[in-house]
């Protein structure tokens, strides 16, 4: 029996130009249901750092993560799916020309195209809906029997999540990952690479690119896509750091 050939997809900086999480917590601020002094003090502060490339794009995100979740404690599911709405309905076409031809290339291949990623379920499953993506895995933001936001979250960030992620479709589809296709952009994702047989690094962060070019099966294997404005480049993890 011939065995399925699945696509699993990042979506924060790989479909994605942004960060889902980070736009939803910017619509919660803008639609007043976060007060905007959860912005003030280190967020702003990583962000503006960020912003002039004098910060980490990581500690931005991290920062902002810590008081995304704080500030969502006792929000209800439906305020949460409801902002989470509008921001796919308003941010949802702001994604990589790439990324997304291929989306649609797996698609009409019959492939199993899937989602995992660290942003909220909440959010990726409505992107993956946007994009005809049926299948797809987020971080879980647990909700008590009331609909309430308790506060914990089981992520789905990490190289260990993803990869338990991976071995459950695996096991669900019957995939052959050696033909297997794999999109991501940070180190989070290395799992992905390691287990699918074509890996694809797009606009890949220092640390994965470092890391890439530590790793010779890796480097050997990895393909890596820049696209910046209505420009695609295709170069090798050699490529000089500066």
């Amino acid at each position: 029996m011939v065995k399925n050939i699945a696509a699993f997809f990042d979506i924060d900086g790989t479909i994605y130009r942004d960060s889902l999480l980070i736009e939803h917590f910017k619509m919660l601020v803008k639609y007043e249901y976060i007060n905007m002094m959860s912005w003030e003090g280190k967020v702003k502060e990583k962000f503006s750092k960020w912003e002039t490339r004098t910060g980490n794009y990581d500690d931005y995100l991290e920062e902002l993560v810590e008081t995304y979740v704080e500030a969502l404690k006792n929000f209800s599911k439906e305020d949460m799916d409801f902002i989470a709405k509008r921001v796919i309905e308003l941010k949802g076409d702001k994604v990589y020309k790439y990324t997304r031809e291929r989306l649609l290339y797996h698609i009409k291949k019959g492939h199993k195209v899937i989602i995992i990623s660290g942003s909220p379920d909440f959010l990726v499953g409505k992107m993956a809906e946007k994009y005809g993506v049926k299948d797809y895995r987020g971080s879980k933001y647990i909700v008590n029997d009331k609909g309430i936001f308790t506060g914990e979250v089981i992520p789905m960030w990490d190289a260990k999540s993803k990869k338990k992620a991976i071995s459950q479709f695996c096991t669900e589809y019957d995939i052959d990952l050696s033909k297997s296709y794999a999109y991501g952009d940070t180190t989070g994702d290395l799992t992905m690479f390691k287990q699918a047989g074509n890996a694809i690094a797009i606009n890949p962060a220092k640390k994965l690119l470092m890391k890439l070019k530590k790793d010779k099966e890796l480097r050997e294997k990895v393909k890596i896509i820049v696209e910046r404005k209505d420009v695609i480049y295709k170069v090798t993890p050699n490529v000089d750091i500066l």
